[in-house]
């Protein structure tokens, strides 16, 4: 794993609804990457206080679980939407007794397929989520709050050379499209 592309308390990213996950991969196939992580499952628990503080703060505290590769990460994102860090953990249960031991307890928990690309200094996902669909995130992490507008813009150009434009473009993070799966399927 190349941790260099996971370093810094800012990122950048770009997520995309794709209209054809074949034609997303035939495209990368045709670039220069690396490849980091194919087809891992990521268990997602999400934590907050019973009246939802964090989120109504567009704060999330998420601990996550990858398998196979066995990573386990610690995520705080937020309030600002460009605000966000990740520090490794070894044991994934001990960091939920933990947050559960502080009076947060399990919000959401979800799960994706992930694979994990790198292009040059930036790291692109291609996930999906069940019932919701594929998606590609297109980031970079930096501590050099300077440099965000540029990193969006040079991040812009690359997911145009997929084909992917804002009409593509989702602003919800999973956490929401998760939350809104489960209210949607609760009222059917």
């Amino acid at each position: 794993m190349s941790s260099e592309h996971f370093k810094g308390q800012y990122e950048v990213e770009l997520k995309f609804r794709l209209p054809s996950k074949s034609d997303f991969l035939q495209t990368l196939a045709k670039m220069p990457h690396k490849v980091m992580l194919l087809d891992n499952v990521e268990s997602d628990c999400y934590f907050d206080t019973s009246t939802q503080q964090l989120q109504a703060q567009n704060k999330s505290v998420c601990i996550r679980e990858m398998e196979p590769s066995g990573i386990k990460l610690w995520i705080v994102k937020g309030p600002e939407f460009d605000r966000c860090e990740a520090t490794n953990i070894i044991n994934a249960n001990s960091a939920k007794s933990m947050l559960q031991t502080m009076g947060y307890q399990v919000a959401l928990q979800a799960k994706k397929i992930r694979s994990i690309y790198f292009i040059g200094q930036y790291h692109v996902t291609l996930d999906y989520l069940e019932g919701i669909g594929h998606f590609a995130e297109f980031a970079i992490m930096t501590d050099e709050q300077s440099m965000l507008a540029n990193y969006k813009v040079e991040l812009e150009s690359l997911a145009s050379q997929f084909g992917l434009s804002t009409p593509d473009l989702e602003t919800k993070s999973y956490r929401e499209l998760f939350i809104e799966q489960a209210t949607q399927s609760t009222h059917c």
